[in-house]
């Protein structure tokens, strides 16, 4: 099986863990990588050499946000679960934005030399990811957008304050990426048609605070895309991990090119 990956060695490796699937052993190694501003923390899963999956959380999490799925995800795929900047043990740097998200992203693929990846993207990931798809079309193989904030202007809101007790995050990533997504760029819709990769969109249905409808816009204007609802809310890896999985999987693997050993 042809490597995806070119020799890269990631600035710092840390700890290990290992999880077994259906008698088959995955492991974690938790890594950094230092880029141009920030460094990136990220978990590695998966068998080395399959095809490379990065995966984008949400405003406010981090990568372990994904390890209800990865059981299903890992044993298939070379997986990347990243902290965004601000996130996890990521850098702090005081500078935001989805743009700068983007940017890290390509870095980061760049610094471990992989060209060509598929992509999942919850929420604020999934905007990361169709932004990086949009620049940098070649890189993406397939993209998976679960419950994505649609870029078209919203009433603005304030900003709660930071909470007194710690959080795994810089608070002012929310203020940053709020006000992005209250008033986004009009490129960022109007260049969802170079999105090239093939692309599935998960929606949360009508319990999700995301509008269906305009989610269903936004699908239509990325030329090789389809939209399925799981009616789990906005969270819906975290509320229907099994019907997610079910759904993502083959999409990811529609030829089986990550099972052989």
């Amino acid at each position: 099986m042809t490597d995806h990956r070119t020799p890269a060695r990631p600035a710092h490796q840390g700890r290990a863990g290992h999880r077994t699937h259906q008698g088959w052993e995955t492991r974690r190694t938790h890594r950094t990588v230092d880029l141009p501003g920030v460094t990136l923390a990220y978990q590695e899963h998966g068998r080395p050499g399959a095809p490379p999956l990065v995966l984008l959380h949400a405003l406010g999490e981090r990568a372990r946000d994904w390890d209800g799925v990865l059981p299903e995800l890992a044993p298939h795929h070379h997986v990347f679960a990243l902290d965004l900047r601000g996130h996890g043990d990521s850098g702090r740097p005081g500078a935001y934005g989805v743009e700068l998200m983007r940017d890290d992203v390509l870095g980061f693929l760049d610094a471990l030399g992989l060209d060509r990846v598929d992509v999942v993207g919850h929420s604020m990931g999934g905007v990361v990811a169709y932004l990086l798809a949009q620049e940098h079309p070649a890189r993406i193989g397939r993209l998976v957008l679960e419950d994505i904030p649609v870029p078209y202007p919203r009433p603005a809101s304030p900003v709660a304050e930071a909470p007194a007790e710690p959080v795994d995050f810089d608070w002012a990533v929310v203020r940053a990426v709020k006000a992005q997504l209250d008033t986004p760029d009009p490129v960022w819709l109007e260049r969802m048609a170079a999105v090239t990769a093939p692309t599935l969109v998960v929606a949360g249905g009508p319990t999700s605070h995301v509008p269906q409808d305009r989610i269903a816009e936004l699908a239509d204007r990325i030329p090789d895309c389809r939209v399925v609802t799981i009616d789990a809310g906005h969270l819906v890896h975290h509320s229907r991990p099994a019907e997610y999985v079910a759904l993502v999987a083959p999409f990811l693997d529609p030829a089986g090119r990550g099972g052989g050993s």
